[in-house]
């Protein structure tokens, strides 16, 4: 079955609203035509199925139509985040081979000519936190088969007479795949959509209000924005966060928890298996001290902890392979769990928590450092507003641990070593603090560690 139908065949009538902004609203007739319409177009410019479509607009309703309308004519979804700098995009273009772009001038041919097994949806980048982007080919069986999986609790409850599910609000860019899993199933719930064009906390909390959203999803720098914010006093009535992209820490859960009164919950997915773990409001209810923790194992999805530590995940049905022609296969191990390279353990009532990754765990001397767990405390501080801890190379440790803090005001990194030894054991303490006025992060809010560690060795930096 195609992904198109999710829209195409959505539940509302063409003249209820489906697709909300901060500022407009399109109806679902409306919808369905748009997408109908770029199926004409594409066809009429000799886009055939199987061949591959980018998508380069602002995040907004258009995407969504545009996305549909490509599947419609049976060709691949490739989106383009417009924000990128052109160097950026000829890369896509060039790892992936569209035939078309999909702008704001409209249609455009190019000079690709590649075609894709018939079962492609779209192609998604990995985040590149730990090497060079890949390009991930999603099929539209495997895609549904996700999503179905993690609405089967939902689907399990009676629905109430005249009951609607309330509209999924989509806070990241739809050239994500947290943004496009979201967009999805929230179509497959017969829910209208309500998507953000960048993250603003104010708008954010606009929005909330509005639409009367009682759970949403946010990746972790949105979360930490939101609690930052003193424009933003109030989320009413959201009762449930749940954090995408990456788990929140369970301190800055904390925080959002204390100020907001929603509970974050986390779940845990990567581009190649989808979602694999997260929570249920039921768990949620029943295990409020295992809040921290990113949940337990969706339906069908099988788990186990490697002698080094890594999470393993066995889930029924994963992407299809990469675009750039390396193998998906080269990730399993001989029963056919994906190695994900996180470090995690599992209690004894099955929920699974994440200690780091294993490429990020420091080795000081024979001794492991985990930096979230460092990090964390240096959150603790009264001026210190974020913190990323690396590993550095030592001629007698082999390495140790460094720090760069986002501070409110001036501080010393004495004061940071003393606080530190008030929590940690000495060798987690970092041998040196850099005060920073941000952290590099990739698009979806996560740290890149690695420039961080080449910038601390950059002789300017020593």
């Amino acid at each position: 079955m195609s992904l198109a139908v999710l829209l195409v065949e959505h539940p509302f009538g063409d003249d209820e609203p489906l697709l909300h902004t901060v500022d407009h609203s399109v109806g679902a007739g409306e919808a369905r035509g748009q997408a109908q319409a770029v199926a004409r177009a594409l066809r009429g410019r000799g886009v055939r199925p199987g061949q591959a479509v980018a998508v380069r607009l602002p995040n907004g309703p258009d995407v969504v139509t545009a996305m549909a309308g490509i599947w419609l004519a049976g060709a691949v979804f490739v989106p383009v985040n417009p924000r990128h700098p052109p160097a950026e995009i000829d890369k896509v273009i060039a790892a992936v081979e569209p035939v078309a772009m999909i702008d704001e001038d409209g249609v455009r041919r190019l000079a690709g000519d590649r075609t894709y097994a018939e079962d492609t949806a779209f192609v998604l980048w990995t985040s590149g936190t730990t090497g060079r982007p890949k390009p991930v080919l999603h099929t539209h069986g495997a895609y549904l088969e996700l999503i179905d999986r993690v609405l089967a609790p939902l689907r399990a409850k009676p629905a109430r007479p005249g009951h609607r599910p309330s509209p999924n609000l989509i806070p990241v860019s739809l050239a994500l795949n947290a943004g496009i899993y979201n967009v999805l199933f929230g179509l497959r719930a017969g829910a209208p959509l309500v998507i953000m064009d960048g993250f603003d906390p104010a708008t954010f909390a606009t929005l909330v209000r509005r639409f009367e959203i009682r759970s949403t999803v946010a990746p972790p720098a949105a979360l930490t924005m939101l609690a930052d914010d003193p424009r933003v006093t109030d989320l009413a009535p959201l009762r449930y966060v749940r954090s995408i992209t990456a788990p929140l820490s369970p301190l800055q859960a904390r925080r959002f928890t204390e100020k907001f009164g929603a509970l974050v919950l986390n779940s845990y997915g990567q581009a190649e298996i989808g979602e694999v773990i997260g929570w249920t409001a039921a768990d949620a209810r029943d295990h409020p001290e295992k809040i921290g923790a990113i949940g337990r194992p969706h339906r069908g999805v099988d788990l186990r902890i490697s002698s080094a530590g890594e999470l393993l995940v066995r889930p029924p049905r994963m992407a299809a392979g990469y675009a750039s022609g390396e193998e998906l296969a080269d990730r399993l191990d001989a029963d056919g769990f994906v190695r994900t390279g996180d470090v995690g353990h599992i209690d004894e009532d099955g929920f699974v928590w994440l200690d780091g990754r294993l490429g990020d765990v420091i080795n000081r001397g024979g001794n492991k450092v985990f930096p979230n767990e460092v990090e964390d405390v240096l959150c603790l501080a009264p001026t210190v507003r974020e913190a990323a801890v690396v590993g550095v190379p030592d001629d007698r440790l082999g390495e140790v641990p460094v720090a760069f803090v986002v501070t409110d005001a001036p501080v010393g990194a004495d004061a940071l070593q003393s606080h530190c030894r008030q929590h940690l054991v000495a060798y987690k303490v970092p041998v040196a603090f850099r005060r920073v006025d941000g952290l590099p992060r990739t698009e979806v809010g996560k740290v890149r560690r690695g420039e961080l560690a080449e910038r601390f060795q950059a002789p300017n930096e020593a």
